[in-house]
């Protein structure tokens, strides 16, 4: 089983006559996942390694039934493609870009949750993948065989050095969430689904500093989450007031801290790692143990 991506899942690349979006695009077919169709409005009707190119991810999905969008178009571009795919009513949106304005965020966020329509996972994020089954972002497809653990990570290059140390293993779904201010999908979406999937046995919940997501999570954990859940939040050693790699890893005195948040991850119940070597160990012990 997995979450999100499975093997009924069809993917549409937009932006997929770009350099970043050709390259995934090969490497996604690589990895088995279904890419059907690529949108460029300026150069419909050609094809990217056999993929045909269509004007609009509407006529995309009339043509070959796609339902996952994966999006590789610059910043400036991403809130109207963004909501081209919402307006096409696409059951999933992987927003891969970084650098997006936070206010182009939140306005296509909002369009999406007033229209119902469309989960965006991302932006600035490395995607999700469902291991021997779909891949749809970034995230390379041979770090790990498929298995029953399910991982949600803020942080695209630790969501890759879990996958690997947890490979004897195996995940049955990698979502990475992205770390700016605004994202579509949060720690609890994905927490949820896990709890929901018959498929997943335990958690990997990968947070860092700054903002209040990690507490969030806790307390939702503690009310309705019985899985076994391991977490790790990066930054331990940064200094307050410093923004470190993502957007929204700003320490503002105690608020956002890791050690806060890692109080309030064990206080949830939740195993907490002091580094990503020690979480896959205490995520192997548990998996030994069920």
């Amino acid at each position: 089983m997995a979450i999100w991506l499975d093997e009924n899942s069809r993917i549409v690349v937009q932006g997929i006559t770009g350099s970043e979006g050709t390259k995934h695009t090969r490497r996604m077919l690589a990895s088995g996942a279904k890419v059907v169709a690529g949108v460029n409005a300026r150069k419909a009707g050609q094809k990217v390694d056999d993929v045909p190119v269509f004007g609009s991810v509407t006529d995309a999905i009339a043509q070959t039934g796609a339902n996952v969008s994966v999006i590789f178009v610059p910043p400036r571009f991403t809130k109207d493609a963004a909501i081209e795919a919402v307006d096409a009513a696409i059951p999933l949106a992987v927003v891969i870009t970084e650098g997006v304005p936070v206010h182009d965020t939140t306005e296509f966020f909002a369009y999406s949750k007033s229209k119902g329509t469309t989960r965006i996972i991302g932006p600035n994020c490395p995607g999700i993948a469902s291991p021997g089954v779909s891949n749809a972002g970034i995230i390379p497809a041979d770090i790990t065989p498929g298995g029953r653990i399910g991982l949600v990570s803020k942080s695209g290059t630790l969501t890759y050095q879990m996958m690997y140390e947890l490979r004897e293993f195996g995940f049955s779904t990698c979502v990475g969430i992205g770390g700016d201010p605004v994202i579509g999908t949060t720690h609890i979406d994905a927490l949820d689904a896990f709890q929901a999937d018959p498929g997943t046995d335990a958690i990997v919940m990968i947070g860092e500093i700054g903002g209040d997501a990690e507490e969030r999570a806790a307390a939702h954990i503690e009310a309705h989450v019985s899985k076994p859940v391991v977490g790790y939040v990066a930054g331990f050693t940064a200094p307050e007031g410093k923004t470190m790699g993502h957007a929204g890893a700003i320490v503002s005195g105690s608020s956002g801290t890791a050690q806060a948040k890692k109080e309030a991850l064990e206080k949830a119940g939740v195993r907490v790692g002091k580094t990503p070597s020690e979480t896959a160990r205490l995520m192997a012990d548990i998996m030994r143990s069920l």
